[in-house]
């Protein structure tokens, strides 16, 4: 079978061309992510979304006590609850950032990725923020791996008198966040530059 040069160059050229999809979407989402991540995301949100607990709780995550919860004029409701609605409200917030800078970068550039292949790479990136953010599932997935003992060493007292932070920044389980986050990412940029660029020319 003879070599064919014209067919090598196009199908060299249409793996640039989805390399340089993917290369675009991935730094995209990367240059987003710590915007999203921190700035977006409401101190109430980054407070609270690990709670778990059928004990009440005020909106601001303190401890209800039984006057709080006895009076109809004051909201109360379970850690847990507390806890899915402000981890879901920080993705939302999170995916809102992140694809208007994908938009808007990707508009720039003159190039206009099919909404399917947005919504798959958010779908990708907001769905397993939720369950990292969620910090149980984490804490299971660092342990299985045996990362236990770095979670429970690399741990911070942010002010005199308190108890050791374990989940804030500076500690082993935000970076075991931040590094899950960002391997997702690439995954989903992957995932939206093969929708971004199937049956192009």
């Amino acid at each position: 079978m003879l070599h064919d040069p014209e067919t090598a160059v196009t199908k060299c050229d249409t793996a640039i061309r989805n390399l340089a999809v993917f290369a675009a979407l991935a730094a995209i989402f990367e240059g987003a992510h710590d915007t999203a991540d921190q700035w977006a995301q409401l101190s109430v949100d980054a407070m609270n979304k690990g709670l778990y607990g059928d004990h009440q709780v005020l909106l601001d995550g303190s401890p209800a006590s039984p006057e709080d919860i006895a009076d109809p004029r004051v909201r109360t409701m379970s850690a847990t609850r507390l806890g899915r609605i402000s981890a879901a409200r920080h993705v939302l917030c999170y995916g809102a950032v992140q694809t208007t800078a994908t938009l808007a970068v990707t508009r720039a550039l003159g190039f206009r990725p099919r909404p399917t292949a947005l919504l798959a790479g958010a779908a990708i990136n907001l769905g397993t923020h939720l369950i990292i953010d969620r910090r149980r599932p984490l804490l299971r997935l660092a342990a299985r791996l045996g990362k236990g003992g770095y979670v429970n060493a690399c741990t911070v007292v942010r002010a005199e008198g308190k108890g050791a932070d374990s989940s804030g920044p500076g500690t082993a389980l935000f970076e075991l966040d931040q590094a899950l986050h960002r391997l997702i990412g690439l995954a989903a940029a992957a995932v939206s530059a093969a929708l971004a660029v199937r049956n192009c020319p």
